[in-house]
């Protein structure tokens, strides 16, 4: 009987610095696509760059990582 290899876990990237989540998807070896999300108006982000979210797009050859900062600062133009 051969062995089933289970499915990664990636809940436990959910808020882990993005830099890190990044550093141990780089181990299963697919591309990965980051989106970071921005308010509406313009803003700068503050604190950490945080994973939001990782799931397997594109019929599990590639990961979607969606983060956003702890917080955002509103700039004038």
């Amino acid at each position: 009987m051969a062995a089933r290899t289970s499915a990664p876990d990636y809940a436990q990237l959910v808020l882990m610095p993005e830099v890190e989540a990044r550093r141990a998807l780089r181990a299963e070896g697919k591309p990965i696509s980051l989106t970071i999300l921005r308010p509406v108006f313009c803003a700068l982000g503050r604190g950490v760059l945080r994973t939001l979210r990782v799931r397997p797009v594109k019929e599990e050859t590639e990961l979607e990582v969606l983060a956003g900062y702890d917080g955002y600062e509103r700039i004038e133009r």
